[in-house]
């Protein structure tokens, strides 16, 4: 049974309602500070902490309920004898249930110019005190940290007269997840303070769920979305307009065609397959640059994920109505793309923002972690060297530019042919460079003649530049750094291809 509760939250979100609703049932509310106020104010009988404890708050707040006649009512074994003895001696009350939020530690750091100082004192002490000390006695102590559990609560206190062993366990969870991700803002917060870098001692991060999926990458496999805690950033910021529920490979190839499309200011966009670009492209108009894009492998693009970075119209719509699509991404849809796209039941869209840079890309592996900054390096054509004895003309210039932007998202190891403006032919993945050459040089076909080539990494041997000029490839851009790349130059220049070194390397795998 429940007599007495804490109530203490710094989101005062459903508080009145659910002190209310405590006394309605016969509880003695205790309080702090705001919460006290809050709760006085809405005229619903509530009792301060000092009466407790017998103690003022002190020390600007930061003491308040670090004290034993909190503490005590809070930790007490109900059926232990000691226990008992000890809350009579000392005149200790028992504390049943316990309702306490932190500190906006994570929106005080977010402000742009939050100081130290300020950081400091939003680091809640005697909050998270409370919640791992209802959690650990949560046998007989309620936790609520988080305000959507209030009328569950309210609702158990009811119907059953108490909250069941079942529903404390799962609140305790609840509870010592809450202080966890805290603690993890902390750290973090400490660890840019301190410079550590993007590969600190130690790596944490905490995460919410978003929702269950129907499977992972097979139906076997369950699988689940979670975003980030305390941010709303990439994929954990995306907002569903319609359609059917996201899938997890949608998931995956959404966040390749949404970094890949980025890669350009003018209107461009990019329809992905498994990870790997079906087709890019970029245009004066939306509309245009999704038909070449599409038109760069029709085929491959049925059921593709198509991302755009402009506000989606009602002409660039209707294009995209022709085919079955998975998923369109957008920064915005106009009213009238809206009503030509949401005709189709099962088309999702999405509206997502322009993705950060800086972030950090994570892959599991068994028993860890591998942890990196993302490929996101700004280049330059002036840093970029030509190795042939043909320099490329200014249009195969954007021509290599634009190939170059693309072929850094495709799998290793990977081949692209394209033009100035939209991809001709993608090979991905391959074992070996040569295979990957062919497999794009083949999908171009005869758009290859004059046309440009990119390779994420270095040619180890001459054949991939020969397979090029056999296609008529005008000109190549590469890392370059081969021990052999004296064979690749050479065959350029017997072919008369310009080929570009960058000195940059992107492999993806």
């Amino acid at each position: 049974m429940i007599k007495n509760a804490l109530l203490s939250v710094s989101d005062k979100t459903g508080i009145i309602d659910f002190a209310k609703g405590l006394v309605e049932l016969g509880v003695t509310i205790y309080s702090t500070g705001g919460t006290l106020k809050v709760i006085a104010d809405a005229g619903i009988p509530v009792k301060s902490v000092e009466s407790l404890t017998g103690f003022p708050e002190m020390m600007d707040g930061r003491v308040k309920t670090l004290h034993p006649k909190v503490h005590g009512g809070i930790l007490a074994i109900r059926d232990n004898k000691e226990h008992q003895q000890a809350m009579a001696e000392h005149g200790i009350e028992p504390i049943d249930l316990v309702a306490v939020n932190l500190y906006p530690f994570r929106e005080t750091i977010a402000k742009p110019d939050v100081s130290l100082e300020e950081a400091i004192e939003n680091i809640d002490i005697g909050g998270p005190t409370m919640v791992r000390s209802a959690a650990k006695n949560h046998a007989y102590v309620g936790i609520v940290v988080n305000p959507n559990h209030y009328d569950e609560v309210l609702h158990m206190l009811k119907t059953d007269g108490e909250l069941s062993k079942k529903y404390r366990f799962a609140l305790a969870k609840e509870a010592f997840a809450h202080t966890a991700a805290y603690d993890i803002a902390i750290a973090n917060y400490m660890s840019t303070i301190l410079k550590e870098g993007p590969t600190p001692p130690e790596y944490l991060s905490a995460y919410e769920k978003v929702t269950d999926l129907r499977y992972g990458e097979n139906p076997h496999q369950r699988a689940a979305f979670y975003r980030e805690i305390g941010t709303a950033h990439g994929m954990g910021a995306l907002k569903q307009l319609h359609g059917k529920e996201l899938s997890y490979n949608n998931i995956v190839d959404m966040e390749a065609a949404w970094n890949m499309v980025w890669e350009f200011t003018e209107p461009a966009a990019c329809i992905i397959k498994h990870t790997n670009p079906c087709g890019a492209a970029t245009a004066d108009t939306l509309k245009d640059a999704y038909v070449s894009a599409y038109e760069a492998d029709s085929v491959s693009a049925f059921g593709g994920i198509v991302a755009l970075n402009r506000e989606v119209d009602g002409p660039t719509a209707e294009e995209m109505s022709h085919i079955f699509l998975e998923v369109i991404m957008a920064p915005a849809f106009t009213e009238e793309a809206l009503i030509i796209l949401e005709a189709k039941k099962n088309i999702r869209l999405i509206e997502l923002s322009k993705p950060e840079s800086g972030q950090m890309t994570v892959k599991k592996v068994s028993g860890g972690l591998l942890v990196q900054t993302e490929d996101d390096i700004v280049e330059d054509r002036a840093n970029y060297r030509v190795v042939t004895k043909v320099q490329p003309t200014e249009a195969q210039w954007k021509a290599l530019e634009f190939a170059w932007k693309i072929v850094k998202h495709v799998k290793s190891n990977a081949i692209l042919i394209s033009n100035e403006h939209h991809t001709l032919g993608v090979g991905a993945g391959q074992m070996n460079r040569v295979g990957s050459a062919n497999i794009a040089l083949e999908q171009a076909g005869e758009a290859a003649h004059g046309a440009v080539m990119a390779s994420d990494a270095f040619f180890p041997f001459g054949d991939t530049v020969e397979a090029a000029a056999k296609h008529g490839i005008a000109a190549i851009i590469q890392p370059g750094g081969s021990i052999r790349d004296e064979e690749s130059i050479k065959a350029a220049d017997e072919a008369g291809i310009a080929m570009v070194f960058t000195g940059i390397r992107h492999f993806k795998h």
